[in-house]
Order: C-alpha cells, then structure tokens, then sequence
C-alpha cells in the first residue's frame, strides 16, 4: 500500500486541488514515521495566554512593587536614624544647660548663705547711727573742752602781760 502512494498520479484538476490542500498523513515527515502516532500542539488558547500573562504581569509589577517598598523602608530608616541622631545631639545639650543651671543655682545658694540680710544690714546700720552720734557727741564735748583750755589760757595770758615788767 505504501508503494500506491508513492506512485505519482495523472495530474488533473481533481488531483492539483488535492497536491495544494495536501493531506497530513501523506506529508514526508508522517511516511517517515511509520507506526508512530501523531503529535498534536495543543494551542495556545486565549484564557490559558491570558492567564499566564496576568500572572507574569502581575509578578513583575509585585517585584517592582516589593523593590520600591523596600527603598521607601530603607529612606524611612535613615532618616528615623537622623532623627534619633539629632534628638541625641539636642537631648545632650539639653543636659550640660541643667548642669550649668544646677552648678548656678548651688553658687547662688552659697552665695545666699554668705551674704547679709536685710535685717543685718539695718541692724548693722543702727549700729553705725548710734557709733556716729556717740563719736559725734564725744567730738563736741572734747570741742567744748579745747575752747575751755583756750579761754583759761587767754585769761592767764592777759593777767600775765599785765603784770609782767620789763
């Protein structure tokens, strides 16, 4: 049987139809194989192409998606850090100011203890008041003293050159 197909046909108009539209089981290929069963390609149907499509898509857009979150997180982090690094910075400050401020307020209580009130000071200067008056009222009574030297003296030197002779 193998020998009649191979055999070449009268050409007519019945068997150029037949040449053109050529059947799949008398390709070479198919003689070549004897026995052996076809081997149909499924084709590629649109749901399943779209599916796979959807799918890839859908996994390329997730991993720029994932990239992007991922360089978003590390930005945050960095300026979370810069933020920690500045409050750190401000909170040290922070600190040597109380330290000068307690260091201030321990001189000023120091200070406060050594310093007079004002009750001292108005006590102390009563006492002052009442030195200067004494002093004052012992000046005048040396004062009046001196002047009761003076006229002694000016009294004895009037009766003395009166009666002095030459």
């Amino acid at each position: 049987m193998a020998s009649l197909l191979l055999k070449p046909a009268p050409l007519s108009r019945v068997n150029a139809a037949a040449v053109r539209s050529r059947m799949f089981s008398t390709s070479r290929v198919f003689l070549n194989e004897v026995g052996a069963a076809p081997v149909q390609k499924k084709p590629v149907g649109g749901f399943r192409g779209g599916i796979v499509g959807f799918l890839f898509g859908f996994s390329l857009a997730s991993s720029y998606a994932a990239y992007h979150l991922l360089d978003e997180f590390k930005q945050a982090s960095a300026a979370l850090q810069v933020s920690v690094e500045k409050l750190q910075q401000s909170t040290e400050l922070v600190t040597a100011h109380v330290r000068r401020i307690e260091a201030v307020e321990k001189d000023l209580k120091a200070l406060g203890n050594a310093s007079a009130s004002k009750d001292d000071i108005s006590r102390v200067r009563a006492e002052l008041k009442k030195l200067y008056e004494g002093l004052h009222v012992e000046f005048l009574d040396l004062r009046t003293h001196v002047w009761g030297i003076q006229q002694d003296v000016h009294s004895l030197s009037k009766k003395e050159s009166s009666s002095v002779s030459v």
